[in-house]
C-alpha cells in the first residue's frame, strides 16, 4: 500500500487540500525551508526531488508527495541526481568546503588568493566565488575584509600603537585600512583602541506599552533602539558596546527624540522622521534596506528577503542580519516571518513581535 501523502489522506479531510496546496506552493517557489519535511515525486519521470530542486517544473497532476525519501523509494521512485533528496541530513560537501575556506581566511595573516581557495575546494574560481557567496551571503573578498576588520578591532585594544595593530591584523598598508575604517568599526581606529573614548553618544530610556525603550544617537543620527523589560540591562548593553565612550543622558531636546521613537513603538505603521546612523556589514545593510521596503501591515519571509537582495540561497545569513539589527521598529525586522507563517525568533521577544504585527494590521 502506498504511503504517499496525497493518497493516504482522504479528500473529505479539510486539512489535506490545504496541506497539499502549501506543499505545491513550496515546490513551485523552490523553498528550501521545506527540504527535509517532504519530497515530491513525478509520475511521468519516476523521479523524486526535494522541494528546492532547480529541475524543470512538473505538472501538478503528475506530482505525488511523500513524507520521506524512503517512502518515495518504497513506492518505486528513484532519487533525483541533481538535488540528491536521498542525502538530506548528510553533510553537504560544498558547505563543508566553504567552511574550510572560511577557516583558512580567518587564520591567514594575509587574505588568500581566490584561485588558491578554489583549488583547495576542488572548484573553479568562478564556481567557488558563486557558491561561497550563496552560502555566506558575501564574496570571499568581503569576508576577508570583515575578518581583518574584526581582527583589527581586537588588536587596537591591546596593541601599542594604531599602526602596529593595522599591520598585525593583516592590512599591508595603513591607507587601505583608513579608507573604510570608520564604516567597518563604527568609529575611528583610535577611538576603538580607547574603547570608544572620544565618541559622544546621547541616550535616554523611555517607557512604552511594550516595556522599556532605550534610544541612543551619535551626531549623525539614531544609532540604537533597544527594547526590553529592564532599563538598567539596556544601558549595560549600550555600555558594553562602547565601554569608554562618553555616554550623555539626553537633554530636553533629546527627550523629544525619545518621545518620537516611543510613538513609533506604539504605532509602528507610522514613519520615523529622524536621521538614522545605520552601521553594519555590506550584506547587513542590504538586508536592512530590504526590511525598510516592507510596507506597514505586511510581512515577508526570510526567503523573500533573500530573493529581494538577489541572494536566494542566503536565507540563514538573512536571519542572522535580522537578529543583528540594532534599530528596533525603525528597521522593521518584526515584519519578517518564516515560510509557514510562524513568527520565528525576535531579538526583543516573540510577544513584542506579535504585538507589533497586530498593531500594524489594525
Amino acid at each position: 500500500m502506498s504511503m504517499a501523502m496525497t493518497e493516504t489522506r482522504r479528500p473529505d479531510t479539510a486539512k489535506a487540500p490545504r496541506d497539499e496546496a502549501r506543499w505545491w506552493e513550496a515546490v513551485t517557489r523552490r523553498d528550501p525551508a521545506f527540504d527535509g519535511k517532504l519530497v515530491f515525486a513525478v509520475r511521468t519521470t519516476g523521479v523524486y526531488c526535494r522541494p528546492s530542486c532547480a529541475s524543470r517544473p512538473a505538472r501538478r497532476e503528475n506530482v505525488t508527495f511523500f513524507p520521506t525519501a524512503a517512502e518515495a523509494e518504497k513506492a518505486g521512485y528513484r532519487a533525483c541526481k541533481r538535488c540528491r533528496p536521498d542525502r538530506l541530513g548528510a553533510p553537504d560537501p560544498q558547505v563543508e568546503a566553504i567552511a574550510r575556506a572560511c577557516e583558512r581566511i580567518e587564520q591567514a595573516e594575509e587574505a588568500p588568493k581566490l584561485a588558491d581557495l578554489a583549488s583547495s575546494a576542488g572548484l573553479s574560481p568562478h564556481h567557488f566565488h558563486r557558491v561561497f557567496k550563496s552560502i555566506t551571503g558575501v564574496t570571499p573578498k568581503a569576508y576577508a575584509a570583515q575578518t581583518r576588520a574584526r581582527r583589527a578591532a581586537d588588536k587596537l585594544r591591546t596593541a601599542g600603537t594604531v599602526t602596529e595593530a593595522i599591520y598585525d591584523a593583516g592590512f599591508n598598508s595603513s591607507s587601505r585600512f583608513y579608507e573604510s575604517a570608520a564604516a567597518r568599526l563604527g568609529m575611528t581606529p583610535s577611538a576603538v583602541k580607547r574603547g570608544g573614548a572620544g565618541a559622544v553618544i546621547r541616550f535616554a530610556v523611555g517607557e512604552a506599552s511594550l516595556g522599556a525603550v532605550l534610544v541612543a544617537a551619535t551626531n549623525k543620527g539614531v544609532c540604537a533602539i533597544l527594547l526590553g523589560d529592564d532599563p538598567e540591562r539596556l544601558v549595560r548593553e549600550l555600555q558594553d558596546r562602547f565601554p569608554r565612550a562618553e555616554l550623555i543622558g539626553g537633554d530636553a531636546a533629546f527627550e523629544r527624540t525619545v518621545a518620537q521613537v516611543v510613538g513609533l513603538v506604539e504605532a509602528p505603521s507610522l514613519r520615523l522622521d529622524l536621521p538614522l546612523d545605520i552601521r553594519g556589514t555590506a550584506f547587513q545593510q542590504r538586508v536592512w534596506a530590504a526590511l525598510r521596503a516592507i510596507p506597514p501591515g505586511k510581512t515577508a519571509t526570510y526567503q523573500e528577503i533573500a530573493r529581494a537582495i538577489d541572494e536566494p540561497k542566503a536565507v540563514r545569513a538573512v536571519a542572522q542580519a535580522c537578529a543583528a539589527n540594532p534599530l528596533a521598529v525603525a528597521i522593521p525586522c518584526h515584519r519578517v516571518v518564516r515560510t509557514d507563517g510562524d513568527l520565528s525568533g525576535y531579538r526583543w521577544g516573540i510577544e513584542r513581535k506579535r504585538a507589533l504585527i497586530a498593531r500594524e494590521a489594525a
